[in-house]
């Protein structure tokens, strides 16, 4: 079988996890098997349309470096790609089903809908169409016509039997047809197709084989697979993909944290990281293996290594692959990476200075061991960048520790940082060590007064690694600005 396989958003709202995840797959699965992978956008909903949603979808994929063989921007014999380019096409197969008898006219009004819906749920009905138009007269339909209503086209749904349709990864799938929602609107008035509608007949007239969505569109099958055997058609391959979850087992939603990917772009993860953590929610190639490039991913991903069970979206795990991915970069590759956070953040001019440069590509094999998001660079450098301003003795003063001991600590740990070039850092270490049992204090408390010191912050990258980049003049500067501090609240 010649594998083609869709992604087929809607222009509705920001391309999110979920979706991504589904894109990736059919991605991955069409290279895998020397398949197309085809872009549709399914515009139908025009009132929840947006420009931006669409100019999101193809900013999202450029930025992850996914491409599709077809689609609105690239063509292809199947087109066009965008749903509201074929309304006449579905009017004439929605017309099709009419002429065949699998589907009617209705003319009810919004008002009848509305008051039939208000019956049903103050009697505890099941909710639904009640077939009032499904067998309508000739007669009937021309008095109606003669009014000038203009009808939907809605679907018989078979009152008896059981739809039956295979799904490559959950087996074979049964709904009753009395339990199929009753006749759904295929062709509103105003001619605009319903979802199912455009839906079944894109995927046939463009030939799809493998069709890969989300579980969310099981209720969905029954319905579908009715229409292809309505018209005649074969019925594509059914291959529904587990949910992500939460960690609270809830669908993936804003409530976990950011879930659009412009959200993850925006905070810094790296389109490489945020590929090959998604390919691994609800795929493993191994118990053992966590790392693929895009390229051997094309290679390896195969439906049979799918999971049935929901994946569960770990905010943390992804920032560690984030981290990993940062640490392989080159140096000058990072620097590229990390400029824009810091002119965003107002870290350095734009565009930066030459004497700022300098700093940077000083610094980035320190700061590179301790980022997990690009974004973090702002903060962890600012001290390297920018004067800082008096500290906080709050965070100077280790916890147990009072400022006149405080004070003591860095005026010893002064004297010894006032020979860092001379020593060295193995050094240096071992005599800050040494000086922090004869004052009677752990290390940490020892070195984190110099820490906040010198970089304004108790979180920061390796302390004589900072102290080497800032220098030993600006270290002690700082280092006697506190001091100052200090013996005013002493």
């Amino acid at each position: 079988m010649d594998v083609r396989v869709r992604y087929a958003p809607s222009p509705t709202g920001l391309q999110h996890i979920g979706g991504v995840r589904t894109a990736l797959f059919n991605y991955f699965f069409a290279r895998s098997r020397g398949g197309a992978f085809i872009l549709r956008v399914e515009d139908t909903d025009r009132e929840r349309y947006h420009e931006e949603a669409l100019q999101d979808l193809y900013d999202t994929f450029a930025w992850l470096g996914i491409e599709w063989d077809e689609g609105p921007d690239k063509g292809g014999a199947f087109g066009p790609y965008v749903q509201s380019e074929r309304f006449d096409l579905y009017k004439g197969y929605a017309e099709q089903l009419v002429d065949s008898g699998h589907a009617y006219y209705c003319y009810c009004s919004s008002e009848r809908l509305e008051a039939l819906r208000a019956e049903q749920k103050q009697n505890k009905k099941s909710q639904g169409y009640d077939r009032h138009c499904r067998n309508l007269t000739p007669e009937q339909r021309a008095e109606y016509e003669s009014r000038g209503i203009k009808p939907v086209v809605r679907f018989k749904v078979p009152l008896e039997g059981t739809t039956v349709f295979s799904d490559i990864l959950l087996g074979e799938m049964k709904k009753k047809n009395k339990d199929i929602p009753p006749d759904p609107v295929l062709l509103k008035s105003d001619g605009f197709p319903t979802y199912h509608l455009a839906n079944v007949v894109d995927d046939h007239m463009m030939e799809i084989s493998h069709i890969m969505r989300a579980q969310e569109w099981i209720p969905s099958g029954p319905l579908h697979v009715l229409l292809y055997q309505a018209f005649g058609w074969e019925v594509p391959l059914y291959c529904h993909l587990p949910m992500v979850m939460g960690k609270d087992g809830q669908k993936l939603s804003k409530r976990h944290g950011a879930t659009s990917v412009i959200e993850f772009r925006r905070q810094g993860y790296l389109p490489e990281a945020l590929i090959n953590y998604i390919s691994l929610l609800g795929w493993a190639y191994d118990d053992k293996r966590e790392f693929f490039t895009r390229e051997e991913l094309e290679q390896l991903f195969s439906l049979e290594k799918l999971n049935k069970a929901p994946a569960v979206f770990d905010y943390r795990k992804l920032e560690w692959f984030n981290g990993q991915y940062i640490r392989e970069k080159g140096d000058a590759e990072l620097t590229a990476e990390i400029i824009p956070y810091l002119k965003k953040d107002g870290i350095v001019d734009d565009p930066p200075t030459d004497d700022q440069q300098t700093v940077i590509r000083r610094m980035i094999p320190l700061m590179k061991e301790r980022l997990h998001l690009l974004k973090d660079i702002s903060e962890l450098s600012r001290f390297l960048l920018q004067e800082i301003g008096p500290c906080d003795l709050e965070d100077v003063i280790p916890k147990k520790l009072d400022a006149a001991k405080t004070l003591e600590i860095l005026k010893e740990g002064r004297m010894l940082i006032a020979a860092f070039e001379e020593n060295g850092e193995e050094k240096t270490e071992e005599l800050l060590r040494e000086k922090a049992e004869e004052l009677q204090v752990k290390l940490g408390a020892m070195l984190m007064p110099v820490r906040v010191a010198i970089t304004g912050t108790r979180t920061s990258p390796p302390l004589f690694g900072s102290i080497r980049l800032l220098g030993t003049e600006k270290t002690l500067e700082r280092i006697d600005r506190v001091i100052s501090q200090l013996e005013s609240e002493v």
